[in-house]
């Protein structure tokens, strides 16, 4: 077990490398002055060639690339052109919001998911079956940015229960866990988790349906064990499966929420990202990508390393 870890721990090191040069090219590769938003109409060609050398692009590429990546590895992230704050604390504490609601909606989301997967595959061509199998696709197909309207407009403002938009009273970014704040957190997780709970709920009907079917369950019935039992070794034989979609839903939730948090104003990444991008705001853009690129990564190789210990079949793979 311990070299199997080992040996993928040392496989992500090239993987996140790879990421960083990614992030860093396709960053400088996109159009436009990246001190735009900071240098006034009549900026003279001495204050452009000054604040160039202060942000460092006026040397080449590989050298600004090397400088980024030396100065990341030790948590320093650059500074943001649009608000001269450090882009590392900008960063974490969207992370944290992101990841709070991300956490949240993957959890309904799983739950959900599995509950409806579990249940389609074990009565199959049910109508139980049916029924689970439309919520599935129905949960698929929804534009998420849509349904968010489309809640907003029913909780907040016809029975005025939920905020529309924010992380907090009067418009705060400032987490605590009481009911005040957590009612901002109801609607955009709600709304995040349909994807991952109709993901979840396909893939798990198809595995357990797989899973029935096969010799060993067969064997049990024969035995004279008893449903219970039966379905308890099913869902040991999808956990694996099951931890690695919710694990894969984890990861693009927090790299893909964008949309959301810009529906519900929630201070995340996604809500980062739209900022910098429409400021072209470069340290703050390749510091969002690089540190969610990261996460999913390193997201990956947790739920590889929970999966081998699930099934040890997978470290001899």
């Amino acid at each position: 077990m311990f070299q199997y870890i080992l040996r993928r721990v040392l496989l992500t090191l090239p993987i996140m490398l790879g990421v960083s040069l990614v992030c860093f090219a396709l960053v400088h590769l996109a159009p436009g002055d990246p001190l735009v938003s900071v240098l006034p109409p009549d900026a003279s060609a001495a204050l452009q060639e000054q604040l160039r050398q202060l942000y460092g692009f006026d040397r080449s590429y590989p050298e600004q690339f090397l400088s980024w990546i030396g100065r990341a590895i030790q948590g320093d992230l650059g500074t943001s052109i649009a608000t001269n704050r450090p882009v590392t604390a900008e960063v974490m504490r969207a992370v944290s919001n992101t990841f709070m609601l991300a956490c949240v909606a993957t959890g309904i989301g799983f739950l959900l998911g599995s509950l409806f997967g579990f249940v389609a595959g074990y009565f199959r061509n049910s109508w139980i079956d049916r029924v689970a199998t439309a919520l599935s696709v129905v949960g698929v197909s929804v534009p998420h940015y849509w349904l968010g309207m489309v809640l907003v407009i029913i909780f907040s403002s016809i029975l005025m229960w939920l905020p529309a938009t924010g992380a907090g009273p009067g418009g705060s970014s400032d987490w605590t866990w009481d009911w005040e704040h957590m009612k901002h957190l109801i609607l955009p997780a709600l709304t995040m988790s349909v994807i991952p709970m109709g993901i979840i709920a396909r893939t798990l009907r198809a595995l357990v349906a797989e899973i029935l079917a096969q010799e060993f369950v067969v064997g049990l019935r024969a035995k004279g064990m008893r449903d219970l039992h039966i379905f308890l070794h099913v869902v040991k034989n999808a956990a694996p499966t099951a931890l690695a979609v919710m694990g894969l839903q984890l990861g693009y939730l927090l790299g893909g929420s964008i949309l959301i948090e810009t529906v519900f104003s929630w201070p995340g990444t996604g809500f980062l990202l739209n900022s910098a991008i429409f400021q072209r705001d470069l340290p703050l853009l390749q510091g969002t990508i690089l540190v969610l690129a990261l996460f999913f990564v390193v997201l990956n190789l947790l739920v590889d390393i929970i999966q081998s210990a699930l099934d040890p079949r997978i470290q001899r793979s």
